[in-house]
């Protein structure tokens, strides 16, 4: 079976995206590491999981990009959640609408390779309490942006168990938890 892994980027004082839904402070920490990683991650995943406004942020942007990541980005199959979306122009796309946790656990049982759930605070909110999420990737990126919407919802406590955590030189830290048994 499949892991279903949260991948974010997320600053110092908790926040994934700032005012305005601003990701511009993923560039200070984009480099070579960060690239390599991505890539790594891409390779290893069977498919990639989104909530509806992440989704369609990636899907405006990735078509159009160029380079290995945006070629896997597009190749790969992706999952989008959402009670409002009803269909995608995004290739390999496909959308569901009910049953969050019935079909996330059925594609982690299909799924021969990981799946990486992106972004989407709302729909890792969603799935926590279900015990859905079978790691936690986060970039901590070294920037108090003071505002945004955080990565975690206010909810029940989830104990984790530090995996690895490894710095790279643009002082970005990749911290992976898993759920503490």
């Amino acid at each position: 079976m499949a892991k279903l892994i949260m991948w974010n980027l997320m600053t110092l004082d908790g926040f994934f995206e700032g005012p305005n839904r601003d990701i511009s402070w993923h560039e200070d920490v984009w480099g070579e590491e960060l690239e390599a990683l991505s890539i790594e991650q891409l390779k290893s995943a069977g498919g990639l999981m989104f909530g509806r406004v992440t989704y369609e942020l990636m899907a405006n942007y990735w078509p159009n990009a160029a380079g290995e990541v945006a070629d896997f980005m597009n190749a790969s199959p992706k999952y989008v959640f959402s009670r409002t979306l009803a269909k995608s122009d995004w290739n390999n796309t496909q959308v569901y609408g009910v049953d969050l946790p019935g079909a996330v656990a059925r594609l982690k049982r299909e799924s021969a390779k990981d799946i990486f759930l992106f972004g989407s605070a709302d729909l890792s909110a969603s799935l926590i309490p279900h015990g859905l999420i079978d790691e936690f990737r986060i970039a901590l990126n070294p920037v108090i942006l003071g505002g945004g919407t955080p990565l975690f919802k206010p909810g029940e406590r989830v104990k984790l168990r530090l995996i690895d955590s490894r710095a790279h030189s643009t002082g970005v830290v990749i911290l992976r938890y898993e759920p503490a048994t």
